[in-house]
């Protein structure tokens, strides 16, 4: 991945998924570049589920694979995780302690996950128990980090994961030095990889929360949605 100078970071479900003929001309666009581009996943789906979905949607395989909305980092080829990440995300995490606290909280929802690299729970819509969810953690000092999505996603993760710290360490880990990054996201769990200075692209279908993201020379708002608006912003930043 080092020899490729460009490098397109990106989220899947409402970013470059979600509009099969947009993604077709994304792909054709890239395949006729003078130039290689790395192409970088970062989900909040987990590992099973984010192959399906590349699977279905006959997606190009990625350089890397992050997931878990930053808690798992993969080498593509063959699926390797990167083990230096995961004893970080390990260092001091309790989920079990989480998972404890969440059960005074009813309106909490917790998914089905596969295991327990984060704990990730459903809540109706503007339900405010997961603001005191969250002081009892702090109160408690269990360290983590929480991140709400779509208005009804809530992320439980260990405390230095997130899309953008795991893209952060991707790109000074495995990419050449001066490689040109887009980065591209729909939803609140994008935020922290939106903001980390880079190029960046919220595409036209996002989620209302990505609207109080402050203006930036580097930030484009895209009118077209999903792979159709990461190919807008390709044009703008690359030509």
């Amino acid at each position: 991945m080092k020899r490729k100078t460009h490098m397109l970071a990106t989220d899947l479900d409402g970013t470059l998924v979600g509009d099969q003929e947009a993604l077709r001309q994304l792909f054709v666009h890239y395949d006729d570049l003078p130039y290689e581009t790395a192409l970088v996943y970062v989900t909040g789906r987990h590992l099973a589920s984010a192959v399906s979905l590349m699977e279905a949607e006959d997606l190009p395989q990625p350089d890397i694979l992050i997931t878990d909305v930053g808690t798992a980092i993969y080498r593509t080829d063959r699926l390797e995780e990167d083990e230096e990440w995961r004893r970080r995300m390990k260092a001091d995490w309790q989920p079990n302690r989480i998972i404890e606290e969440a059960s005074a909280f009813p309106a909490l929802l917790r998914q089905d996950l596969p295991d327990h690299r984060r704990v990730s729970f459903t809540i109706p819509t503007n339900d405010r128990s997961v603001n005191e969810f969250g002081k009892v953690l702090n109160q408690k000092a269990i360290p983590h980090q929480m991140i709400i999505s779509s208005n009804r996603d809530v992320d439980i993760l260990p405390r230095k994961s997130g899309k953008g710290n795991a893209l952060t360490y991707v790109i000074d880990k495995y990419a050449d030095q001066d490689v040109e990054v887009l980065i591209a996201g729909d939803s609140g769990n994008d935020i922290d990889m939106l903001t980390l200075g880079y190029p960046a692209v919220i595409v036209g279908n996002a989620q209302p929360e990505l609207l109080a993201i402050a203006s930036h020379p580097d930030l484009f708002r895209a009118r077209e949605h999903c792979a159709g608006g990461i190919l807008e912003a390709w044009h703008y930043f690359y030509a």
